[in-house]
């Protein structure tokens, strides 16, 4: 009896084995502005399979318009928080692919990584989170083997290929390479949100390209200064390079359909930001308002 209790227990533990190893890889998710008409992206995700069969490999998106790296960083900061600590982010929006630039991965003190080039793309993920360690990238020893002569294709022959080893355990974080001052992290200068009076002022940092929607940087605890309640109208002013564009009036609401089909409404948006919408209708479109670190906001409560 103990002897078959004993043979039942092992073959518990070797099936639990690879259970074991699944859970012991942390998440890689791929972020880019490569698109995916081509093999771009597949080779990326061929490497890391490569690396680790076993990996969880998810995408972030691969539509983020070409070379925009404030948009690259936007859409880090608006999804990165809904995944567990330990989560390998492989971010390649690089104009400067093949230069001087650094390649690097940064931690967060929430304990993600974040594997990509040292331009711009952390900026708003270093703010919120803050850089918890930068490390530089020793791409001598952490390349793609076969790949030296390739100077154009970081994201598969370096980033993914160190975000796979490190999301599977092949190398230590202290492993990637030498470690850098977290205050080199580059971070791309905008406008925050501030208060202006009887107004709050922002930036439109994005749209919500879907249903075109206007998002805003002015968070709710800022917003709730003015003392606007559910119900009440709201005053937006909406610039571009300087130049007032638009002005609205809307009721602030908590969703879309509390106001007529068609008509516009103030909400706070999923990230609890506020937005400018039309119930079933785009917004940005029907008032030909774009989004970028060069169109500004001012929101007050309308008299």
């Amino acid at each position: 009896m103990k002897l078959r209790r004993l043979r039942s227990f092992a073959l518990a533990l070797l099936c639990a084995l690879p259970l074991a190893r699944a859970a012991a890889a942390d998440a890689l998710v791929l972020m880019t502005d490569f698109g995916t008409s081509d093999g771009a992206v597949s080779a990326m995700r061929g490497v890391a399979y490569g690396v680790d069969p076993k990996l969880v490999v998810s995408d972030l998106t691969h539509q983020i318009p070409d070379y925009d790296i404030w948009l690259g960083a936007y859409r880090l900061y608006q999804t990165a928080n809904y995944w567990p600590a330990g989560t390998v982010f492989v971010t390649v929006v690089d104009p400067g692919v093949g230069t001087d630039r650094k390649s690097v991965v940064m931690k967060t003190k929430q304990g993600r990584y974040f594997v990509g080039p040292n331009n711009g793309l952390y900026t708003m993920i270093a703010e919120r989170d803050g850089v918890a360690e930068l490390r530089q990238i020793d791409e001598k020893v952490n390349r793609l083997p076969g790949s030296a002569d390739s100077y154009t294709f970081h994201g598969r022959d370096v980033y993914t290929y160190v975000g796979a080893r490190l999301a599977s355990g092949q190398i230590s974080y202290e492993q990637v390479g030498p470690a850098l001052p977290v205050d080199t992290v580059i971070r791309l200068p905008y406008e925050k949100p501030a208060r202006a009076g009887n107004a709050v002022r922002g930036i439109i940092p994005v749209l919500d390209e879907k249903y075109g929607n206007v998002w805003t940087n002015i968070p709710k605890a800022l917003f709730e200064e003015l003392g606007i309640a559910i119900g009440d109208k709201v005053a937006v002013r909406i610039s571009h390079g300087g130049k007032v564009v638009g002005r609205f009036v809307a009721p602030y609401r908590n969703t879309f359909g509390e106001v007529p089909k068609g008509q516009p409404l103030v909400y706070l948006n999923s990230l609890l930001e506020v937005a400018i919408a039309i119930n079933e209708g785009n917004f940005a479109a029907q008032h030909k308002i774009s989004s970028g670190l060069d169109w500004k906001v001012e929101i007050s409560k309308q008299k």
